[in-house]
């Protein structure tokens, strides 16, 4: 088994979709200069993947870290679910209290156990016990996507280890794209998916009215739909590709074959797109659960439905605010629980929260064409093959449309 993690490689053969088509109209909102999750000022990502020799073994980690100091400094946080056939841990207790003070970890469905106590390893490592005594309290976030048709899920590649090196590898980088991190081994609308990114910038005031922008990133892990509902900016791609797919398969048994053994499994699980959504304006939890709801219209756009067994899980949190947390232990008694204590906190205006939504639609929707564009073909688990989206065919459609 290897692994692998870094920068950005430089596969020429693969663009995000602004380098693909830069004539293309994504929104009104201008993307952040590295025009990704990493855009949101603390916001710290890793990725890496995970290999067999054999090629059975197609799978990752994604680790993303809220803020650097998010262990005492919670963020506000908000949860919507589009379709609910899926997980994300410590879901009811950011339900129940507004605040995320996680790491944040995307990977495939059979480790979400291993990056659950990953998580408690890395942060035993990170913050200490008192004597001998694990002395704070702790929800992981885990979400996960399936991914067993490329990878062999029996193998349980993933390990608590893998977790601990990602979250200890965090920086502000751009994230990778495509067949990265927990996206290794995912598909989307029937061509190679994975991980995805982007953002957008909002003007907007601070509390003393004065001039401020705030940002908007997201990270998708996409591996939902199918192939004749994808669409670019509603121009029907997917539907053209599938016409020309099925007439290859005509001339072809072999690729009829295929084409029938992934149409099958993926009735069977169609997959699931995770969205984690990132801001820096000062947003209180019922506003980042709707900010939250609005990734859906970005993932409509593209060609999502939420099926019946679609984990559709969308996470937004703010870092607009600090919100104290780990107060009370058997060795520290910041406060007294039964003396109410009021905290400071800035707030957005409801009235003036439409451009967060427009931006969050928008950068979700590129996210996942970011992460279509930039993954490769993929032979995996059982020597199944599943085909990166053919770029120069899709430029030649969308030509004709702009």
């Amino acid at each position: 088994m290897s692994s692998a993690s870094g920068t950005i490689s430089g596969n020429d053969s693969r663009k995000r979709l602004r380098d693909l088509l830069p004539n293309l109209h994504l929104g009104s909102w201008k993307p952040g200069p590295l025009n990704s999750l990493t855009d949101v000022p603390g916001v710290l990502v890793h990725t890496q993947e995970i290999f067999a020799d054999d090629g059975a073994v197609n799978t990752g980690v994604t680790s993303i870290l809220p803020r650097r100091d998010w262990f005492y400094k919670a963020c506000y946080a908000g949860i919507f679910s589009f379709n609910g056939s899926g997980e994300m841990t410590g879901s009811h207790w950011i339900n129940e209290t507004g605040l995320l003070h996680s790491p944040v970890v995307v990977t495939n469905s059979f480790a979400v156990g291993a990056a659950y106590q990953g998580i408690y390893e890395y942060t035993i490592k990170s913050q200490g016990v008192a004597k001998g005594q694990v002395d704070w309290f702790l929800l992981p976030v885990v979400a996960e996507t399936f991914d067993g048709y490329l990878n062999d899920l029996t193998q349980f590649a993933v390990k608590p280890e893998h977790i601990i090196k990602g979250l200890e590898s965090v920086s502000s980088d751009r994230v990778r794209e495509g067949n990265v991190g927990g996206g290794t081994g995912m598909i989307c609308h029937y061509f190679k998916g994975g991980t995805g990114s982007s953002s957008r910038v909002v003007e907007g005031f601070d509390t003393k009215g004065e001039p401020k922008t705030y940002t908007v990133g997201v990270l998708v892990q996409a591996n939902y739909g199918r192939p004749q509902h994808f669409r670019i900016a509603g121009v029907p791609v997917g539907r053209i590709l599938a016409q020309e797919a099925d007439e290859a398969a005509e001339s072809n048994p072999a690729i009829k074959i295929a084409r029938e053994a992934l149409e099958k499994e993926k009735n069977r699980k169609d997959g699931s797109i995770i969205v984690i959504i990132a801001t820096d304006a000062p947003l209180h939890p019922t506003q980042l659960q709707r900010l939250a709801k609005r990734a859906t219209v970005g993932v409509s756009r593209v060609g999502g439905y939420g099926h019946n067994p679609s984990g559709d899980i969308f996470l937004a949190f703010s870092t607009g605010n600090e919100i104290p947390v780990q107060s009370i232990s058997m060795e520290r008694r910041a406060v007294d629980p039964f003396k109410p204590t009021p905290i400071t906190a800035d707030l957005i205006d409801d009235s003036s929260i439409n451009g967060l939504f427009e931006a969050t639609a928008d950068a979700t929707e590129e996210s996942i064409y970011n992460a279509l564009c930039m993954a490769e073909s993929m032979t995996g688990n059982q020597g199944h093959k599943i085909d990166a989206l053919p770029l120069e065919r899709v430029k030649e459609i969308m030509e004709k449309y702009i």
